[in-house]
């Protein structure tokens, strides 16, 4: 009741004057969604208890982070997706098992927040990032609070994001100009790489060199681009249509084809060899480090699917 007593009077402000009650509206602070659970008859808020497993709460899910510190995978969700400029995008908390933490995490209240259509995700250093619309996004990963916005000049469809160790971003520009944006700290954007063999380039990741790795929707290139943006290693997926690409300490990458259903795993020096099929819409994955899995958003299925690894 205290969270719903602070709401309210957050909202707005009761005046009388002359015997006329006049309602003065007041800028509600930024709220994240609380974890599952309802108001009893009592009036106490009741988290919903362990028996009970909920699963969904997704809307066009197109990529997905962990967080090894909540041991919560944050599933980014793009809202009615009509012309990009719907302020209803939201991120849930998904527990390891995918059953529901929290439906509406970021996107529980919109006061102080803009959030579209956000596609790819990364976490560093106690930051979420995400691409928006032309825009790299970062959230305060403790509290949900939005922290930057920062334009990407020139871009035409952010997609896929990693985020290095010093907080660079490293950004997908999948329709033409087919390109990598580099985002500093600073907010400052420009070209990393640009052209073939970029060919409508989608996932990104980081690999344990601080390389850059990206795959392509339009074949099935694996690339490796040094900081400096040269092309240092060219690998090959099993299928082509790429979306999403998981780099493990070990060197081992998994690709997951959005077209095709199929998650490809490419060993250091070896052949790509499909380990999952039939998986529809198979978008941009993350790497659950606790529960040691691959956990790939399912777009317009409204789903997460689970590999076990």
């Amino acid at each position: 009741m205290k969270t719903i007593y602070k709401k309210l009077l957050a909202t707005a402000v009761m005046f009388f004057i002359s015997g006329q009650s006049i309602m003065l509206a007041v800028a509600q602070d930024f709220l994240a969604g609380e974890p599952l659970g309802t108001i009893n008859e009592a009036g106490n808020r009741m988290p919903m208890s362990d028996n009970v497993k909920v699963f969904g709460s997704f809307h066009f899910s197109e990529s997905c982070t962990f967080d090894p510190e909540k041991n919560l995978i944050l599933a980014m969700n793009n809202g009615n997706r009509g012309d990009g400029t719907e302020n209803d995008g939201f991120v849930s908390l998904i527990n390891p098992d995918g059953s529901v933490h929290t439906a509406k995490w970021i996107g529980a209240t919109r006061d102080g927040l803009k959030l579209h259509q956000p596609l790819g995700s990364a976490i560093n250093n106690g930051v979420l990032y995400t691409v928006d619309t032309g825009h790299v996004v970062s959230f305060d990963l403790a509290s949900g609070q939005p922290l930057n916005t920062i334009p990407v000049t020139g871009s035409t469809l952010l997609n896929g994001i990693a985020v290095a160790d010093d907080g660079t971003v490293y950004a997908s520009n999948t329709r033409s100009p087919e390109r990598i944006y580099k985002v500093t700290g600073d907010g400052t954007s420009s070209i990393f790489a640009d052209g073939a063999p970029l060919a409508a380039p989608n996932g990104v990741a980081i690999d344990t060199d601080g390389n850059i790795v990206v795959v392509n929707v339009n074949d099935n290139a694996v690339l490796t681009y040094n900081t400096s943006g040269d092309l240092i290693r060219t690998e090959y997926a099993a299928e082509g249509g790429n979306d999403g690409v998981v780099v493990l300490e070990d060197g081992t990458k998994y690709v997951s084809s959005v077209r095709f259903g199929s998650v490809s795993r490419i060993r250091p020096g070896e052949d790509a060899e499909v380990i999952a099929t039939g998986i529809p819409s198979a978008a941009s994955m993350c790497y659950d480090s606790v529960q040691h899995q691959l956990v790939i958003p399912l777009n317009s299925n409204f789903a997460l699917a689970f590999i076990k690894l």
